[in-house]
Formats: C-alpha cells, sequence, structure tokens
C-alpha cells in the first residue's frame, strides 16, 4: 500500500468518527480532490458549506474559503490544513486601506468579490464570485454607484458584461495576472485547433484572445460540453485534473506564465498536501477562529450573495 492510499484509508476512517466533511477548490493538488466529498469554485463551496449537515468543515483551500465556510457555520468547527494558505488578493486589499477607500464613496453600494478578508467582507453590501459577478450586478439598484473591490480585472469584465460604471480597488490575482500574451499567442500558433478558455481575473490583454471566458466552473462545464477536442487553458492548473476525469478524451494544454514555467499554479493553494490533510482532521488543528461580531457583520452580504444567486 502506497503512502498516499494509507493516507487516504486514514482520512476516510477520520471522516466518519469526526462526522466531517471535506470541502475541496478545483486547484487543490490532484489527490485531494480526489478524496474530497465535495469538489467545486467559490461560489459552489460557500453554497455547501451553507448546507452541510456534518459537525466539522474541513476545508482544503485557501484562508479566505474558510473564513467563509466559518462565517456561514458559526456552531462547527472549522479546519484548514495549512493556516498559511493565504490568497493574494485578499491581502492586496487591507482591510483599513478599504475602509479609507469606502470612505471617499460614502454613498456607494460595495459589492466585494469572495476573494477577501472577512474584515472587507464585514464593509461590504454584498458578496461575489467569478461565477455570479455578473447577476449580483445586475441586482444593484441602477441609481446607486458600485464599489467593487479587490479584482480589477473581474471589474473590468463584468463592467463590459453589465453595462454598469463601477469604481474599482487596484487589485489583482498573482495567478492570473501573469499570464502572457506572447506566450499564449504562441500556443494559439502551435494549436490552431484549440479553443482557449480563461478566467476574468486575468488581464484585458490575454482575455481578448480567449473563445470563452468564465469561473473555473463555468470552464469546467464549457470545455465537457463543447464539440472541440482541444484547449488552451487559462487559469490554475488544478483544473486540469476536473477536465481529465470529465471529458477524458480531450486535449488540456496549461498555458505558460510570463516567468518560464511550463504552467501556472497558485503556491497558496498548493501549500495543502494530502499528509496535512490527514494530520489536521487526527489533531483537529489548525482550527479557524472568528470573533463573533465579525462572523455576524460578514454573515449578512454573504447571505444576500447567495440569495441573489
Amino acid at each position: 500500500m502506497g503512502a498516499d492510499t494509507d493516507y487516504e484509508a486514514r482520512i476516510q476512517e477520520l471522516k466518519r468518527s469526526l462526522n466531517a466533511v471535506i470541502l475541496a477548490h478545483y486547484y487543490q493538488e490532484s489527490e485531494i480532490q480526489d478524496v474530497a466529498d465535495f469538489v467545486g469554485d467559490s461560489l459552489a463551496l460557500a453554497q455547501a458549506a451553507a448546507k452541510t449537515k456534518a459537525d466539522v468543515i474541513v476545508f482544503c483551500g485557501v484562508h479566505f474559503m474558510a473564513e467563509t465556510a466559518k462565517i456561514l457555520n458559526p456552531a462547527k468547527q472549522v479546519l484548514l490544513p495549512d493556516l498559511k494558505a493565504g490568497c493574494s488578493l485578499s491581502d492586496r486589499c487591507p482591510p483599513a486601506a478599504f475602509k479609507a477607500f469606502k470612505e471617499k464613496h460614502p454613498d456607494a453600494f460595495v459589492v466585494s468579490y469572495v476573494n477577501s478578508s472577512a474584515a472587507v467582507k464585514a464593509m461590504s453590501d454584498v458578496i461575489c464570485t467569478s461565477s455570479n459577478a455578473v447577476k449580483i450586478v445586475n441586482h444593484v439598484p441602477k441609481d446607486r454607484q458600485i464599489l467593487f473591490a479587490p479584482d480589477q480585472h473581474l471589474g473590468r469584465h463584468v463592467m463590459k458584461e453589465t453595462g454598469r460604471d463601477m469604481v474599482l480597488w487596484p487589485g489583482s490575482c498573482i495567478v492570473h495576472e501573469i499570464f502572457s500574451e506572447k506566450k499564449l499567442v504562441q500556443l494559439k500558433v502551435q494549436h490552431p485547433d484549440a479553443e482557449v478558455v480563461a478566467h476574468p481575473e486575468c488581464e484585458q490583454a490575454v482575455l481578448r484572445h480567449a473563445d470563452f471566458i468564465g469561473s473555473t466552473k463555468g470552464i469546467l462545464d464549457y470545455v465537457v460540453a463543447s464539440p472541440k477536442q482541444k484547449f488552451i487553458v487559462v487559469t490554475e492548473a488544478g483544473i486540469i485534473h476536473q477536465m481529465q476525469l470529465k471529458a477524458p478524451g480531450k486535449t488540456y494544454i496549461p498555458a505558460p506564465p510570463d516567468n518560464g514555467c511550463a504552467c501556472n499554479e497558485c503556491p497558496y493553494m498548493r501549500l495543502n498536501t494530502l499528509e496535512k490533510l490527514y494530520r489536521c482532521m487526527k489533531d483537529r488543528t489548525p482550527e479557524l477562529i472568528l470573533p463573533a461580531e465579525l462572523q455576524a457583520a460578514a454573515r449578512a452580504p454573504l447571505q444576500r450573495m447567495l440569495e441573489w444567486s
């Protein structure tokens, strides 16, 4: 029996004894995706967290995702394999700076991307994900100015799709901002029969070459349904595992970033490993703890997102 198989068996035992559910993001390593009860994007994971009957939620993703699960389940224990699994988008929008930014637009309706801290969520009117951002913004009363944070590239994409003018916080994701337009064009020349599928967190110069723009779940659904057989995937390469499972006969080419690597992986997502998942369940630590007042303040905009979705 291999080490991974041994960990998988122990994790299944702990899951039963703890009455735990394992939620994993598409960007997790394939071994974690395979042992999870539910694999999805940020919206689907928030919905799964809101509905779960488990006593313990083990979140294989990054810190803000575990925070979201805790906010929606204040009485449940939320475990995260590695507390250092942060998010560049969230880190680039510090609560104090966001508060000052918001004060410059006192009458604005604040739409915050789920890739933000609990403190930023608490200062928001509604939360969105890349799956539902267009729908959420279309819900905002037409006479209200919109302040959108923290991803400026997603914000510009939403502005284009909705026709709404928005004030954008100047944030971006380290994974999606370094895809190379030049290398993408070279790939398109090498593979003229491939479609380009891209995440809206990418820069506009990259998105203009895409045949389809959508969330990780949207991209997955698109490639599975498409009659095309080859795709250049312009998002974190972890999603390719699910593509191979759901449409195994097709070819998936990870778009390279502008730093010499073969594909683009989120360094924070990859901090979680099968061994860390096992140990966090065995020891019931690290646990995600949030002050009750902060949870309550952040819950309202999250609940509004779930209602509007």
